[in-house]
């Protein structure tokens, strides 16, 4: 089982997983239809379907190109608003494709309809694959869209945190650089966050992703995974756990980025009257 990272949109990741033996594929979170068929044809690859994590647009705009294109192609996922979707699957469900074995994960926060996938290949050495959309990120958990502080507990602990330590992680986004800038205020002692974070800097410079992770890796730098931990539960004032997880999602969510130093050109502009008359009210 090979896993190709496919970088779209301004911060997006859609992936290819390939049967190696068979030469057949699937796609998780189609999003950009032209960059997906470029890469299936230089892998020379046949797709067999699509596994859709939740229906936002920069995650499933590109089912209904593909299902022209491609017909026959499988489309899954738990929510009806996902486009061309074909298979409705439920938590607990367990797909196979060739030697891959898939079980749908239910992780409804993000959004009510919100489906990881847990990928494997039996009998195989390599770690199993986790593809968290946007429930989990390296450093960090999705927005609380649709759902409580409450269910995203209970996908982080029960459902994602106890799968296999060695889970490779391919979430929705990059946002790890800004995720654990977060964490490092949360934790400013963690040594594993500021060595994860110089690491990611060094990555983002070189505009190279920064997945996947690993369970075990987000156990130790991933705040929203470490809600008992004493230096958490100082930095929200809670040590309910749920609590805990409320108060650091609101955090996060008014964790600004630094503001950009203005343009000196536009300083002057601005000192010498220039945007005036756009400025003025009519």
């Amino acid at each position: 089982m090979k896993v190709k990272v496919i970088s779209v949109l301004e911060d997006n990741y859609m992936y290819l997983v390939i049967e190696e033996s068979t030469r057949h594929a699937l796609a998780v979170d189609a999003a950009v239809p032209k960059r997906l068929l470029q890469i299936i044809k230089k892998e020379d690859v046949v797709l067999k379907a699509v596994l859709t994590t939740h229906h936002h647009w920069d995650h499933a705009r590109g089912n209904e190109e593909l299902a022209q294109l491609l017909p026959g192609l499988q489309v899954f996922g738990a929510d009806e608003r996902i486009g061309a979707l074909t298979h409705r699957v439920s938590h607990g469900q367990e797909l196979s494709f060739g030697t891959i074995r898939v079980r749908c994960l239910f992780t409804p926060c993000h959004t009510s309809g919100h489906m990881c996938y847990f990928m494997w290949e039996d009998d195989s050495p390599d770690a199993p694959a986790l593809f968290s959309g946007d429930t989990l990120f390296v450093g960090g958990c999705g927005q609380f869209f649709e759902g409580t502080a409450e269910q995203m507990h209970t996908n982080l602990t029960q459902i994602l945190g106890t799968l296999p330590k060695d889970t490779k992680v391919f979430c929705g986004h990059e946002c790890t650089v800004r995720n654990l800038k977060f964490a490092l205020k949360v934790e400013p002692e963690n040594e594993v966050v500021k060595e994860k974070l110089a690491w990611a800097k060094q990555r983002d410079d070189e505009d190279l992703p920064t997945v996947p992770s690993t369970l075990q890796e987000e156990f130790l730098y991933n705040p929203f995974l470490r809600v008992t931990e004493e230096a958490v539960q100082r930095f929200t004032g809670r040590t309910d756990p749920v609590e805990v997880l409320r108060a650091l999602r609101s955090h996060r969510d008014n964790f600004k980025k630094p503001k950009e130093r203005p343009n000196p050109q536009a300083m002057l502009a601005f000192d010498w009257g220039l945007f005036g008359p756009f400025l003025e009210k009519k």
